[in-house]
C-alpha cells in the first residue's frame, strides 16, 4: 500500500519538485511559478493530482473504488482524487505523479527530461 512518505519520496526526486505547505496542506510544485502537481489531503490517505477532465471521467467510472471527485470542490478544476491504499503499486503512484507533474512542468524542463516524457507527453 502506499504511504504519504512515498508520496513525498516519488515527487520530490521528479526534476524541479519542491514541497509547499498551502491551506495547511502539503503540496508538490514544480517551475518557477509553483505549479501545483500534487496534494496531500489531510488524512495522508488521498493525494489530489493534475488530470484533464475528459481523462478523469473515464478513469472514475474505470476505477471508482481509486479515483473519485469532490463534489462540488474539484467540478472547475482538472483535478483527480487517488485513494492511495488503492493503488496497485510503487509503479503505480510513481505513474499517477509522472503523468501529473508533466502536465504541471514547463515545457523547458520537460524538454530538458525526455526519458519522462518530454514536451510530448505521456
Amino acid at each position: 500500500m502506499a504511504t504519504a512518505d512515498d508520496v513525498r519520496r516519488i515527487a520530490l526526486a521528479l526534476p524541479g519538485a519542491v514541497e509547499k505547505l498551502a491551506w495547511g496542506l502539503p503540496t508538490f510544485r514544480v517551475g518557477q511559478g509553483g505549479r501545483i502537481f500534487a496534494s496531500l489531503d489531510d488524512d495522508d490517505q488521498v493525494i489530489g493530482v493534475k488530470c484533464p477532465q475528459e481523462d478523469r471521467e473515464r478513469l472514475i467510472a474505470s476505477e471508482p473504488h481509486k479515483f473519485f471527485v469532490r463534489e462540488g470542490h474539484d467540478d472547475a478544476y482538472a483535478w483527480l482524487r487517488v485513494r492511495l491504499d488503492a493503488l496497485d503499486d510503487e509503479e503505480e503512484l510513481y505513474a499517477v505523479l509522472l503523468d501529473s507533474w508533466r502536465q504541471a512542468a514547463p515545457r523547458r524542463l520537460l524538454e530538458a527530461h525526455p526519458e519522462l516524457g518530454g514536451a510530448s507527453g505521456p
